[in-house]
């Protein structure tokens, strides 16, 4: 996958998070308890979120995290960025340094992977977690993985 596990359990958790349409803080533990992701990853994770500025966190026995801004005012890009840095956006996709943003030292790659590093952060910058929030709620998608039946 193109983003690392942190990045993509950071993303379902906090669309999980906004999908409650909750005022209040929400419990990391329930969050974790309900995609399955390990607690103390999880707290990890949303300690990024928060030291960005994208979450608020309050310790105690009703703490948890919330958004720190309006849902409309955070991008995928955002949580990326907060989680795992612009990499996606900038780096070579075969990991090369030299590569990336420019032509000087290019991988077999470069010219692919540009443009659709583009179209990805574009895409990115465009998708607010209020979207996806809507798109969650109206439509029933899933974060977590079906439990067999």
């Amino acid at each position: 996958m193109l983003l690392s596990k942190s990045c993509e359990y950071g993303i379902r958790a906090t669309l999980y998070l906004i999908s409650l349409e909750q005022e209040h803080y929400v419990s990391i533990r329930e969050i974790s308890e309900k995609l399955g992701i390990s607690f103390h990853f999880l707290t990890k994770i949303f300690q990024k979120l928060t030291q960005a500025g994208l979450l608020r966190s309050f310790r105690g026995r009703n703490g948890g995290v919330e958004l720190a801004r309006p849902a409309n005012q955070i991008t995928l890009r955002d949580l990326v960025v907060a989680i795992e840095g612009s990499k996606l956006f900038t780096e070579c996709v075969l990991g090369l340094p030299g590569c990336g943003n420019t032509d000087r030292e290019p991988c077999p790659l470069h010219a692919s992977w540009e443009v659709a590093r583009k179209q990805i952060e574009a895409m990115f910058a465009a998708e607010t977690l209020a979207d996806l929030s809507g798109d969650i709620n109206t439509r029933g998608l899933r974060l977590a993985f079906l439990s067999p039946e």
